[in-house]
């Protein structure tokens, strides 16, 4: 009887200290999971597309097709490369950089090799690439190396969620975007004539003579190569 009892005693002992001793193993799992949650809650799903309004986050892009395009910078997605491409765009760093890496059906990528700044760390969400997505190139197999290089999707691929950084959408002239010239490189690259911040009300830059002989470096190894 005495043999039963410790039997039965062991296994209450079981059976009530399991679960508790499951929770405790859980607990980081669940904090983790908690955490991810309160993060996508804070994280606004929808673009804003009103072109009056938060021009502190919105970038233009003046192509030498005599275009402007208008890019949404959604600081709440990815904070670090939002204010790395405001930097950049504020330096003059995009001014006559090419188009480089444009592929028909996915994307188009700009922006040079490495500049005096640090890679940023990622900062993937789970926003979808859908199409007008601009998001942050980096080398393929580093997460954590992305630095000035970004690229504008044509069409959906859901294959970049969580690989690459979405920071912003296009929300003015998309159609500018789907005439970028193809190719790797392209023989006649279309060019960023000007990248400027939408709050420091600087006049769209036209295509001419001054403009095409600002910059006619070529496209070099170190574009195509670089990232992504």
């Amino acid at each position: 009887m005495f043999r039963t009892f410790a039997l039965t005693a062991a296994a209450a002992l079981v059976f009530t200290s399991s679960p508790a001793m499951a929770q405790e193993e859980l607990q980081p799992a669940n904090q983790a999971a908690e955490a991810a949650n309160e993060q996508a809650m804070q994280m606004p799903l929808q673009v804003n597309f009103d072109m009056n309004q938060d021009r502190q986050n919105i970038l233009f892009l003046d192509l030498s097709t005599g275009e402007r395009v208008g890019i949404r910078l959604v600081p709440q997605w990815a904070p670090n490369h939002v204010e790395r491409i405001k930097t950049l765009a504020r330096q003059g760093f995009y001014n006559g950089v090419p188009f480089h890496r444009v592929i028909d059906g996915l994307m188009a990528q700009t922006g040079r090799g490495e500049t005096s700044l640090p890679n940023l760390e990622e900062e993937f969400n789970f926003l979808p690439h859908i199409r007008g997505t601009v998001s942050m190139a980096r080398l393929p197999n580093d997460n954590d190396s992305a630095n000035s290089q970004f690229f504008i999707v044509f069409y959906p691929h859901f294959a970049w969620d969580r690989q690459y950084t979405n920071f912003g959408r296009v929300i003015h002239n998309m159609p500018a975007v789907d005439a970028i010239q193809r190719g790797e490189p392209p023989a006649n690259p279309t060019r960023i004539l000007q990248a400027s911040i939408a709050a420091d009300n600087i006049p769209q830059m036209m295509p001419g003579a001054d403009a095409a002989e600002e910059d006619e470096g070529e496209i070099t190894l170190d574009m195509l190569n670089g990232e992504f």
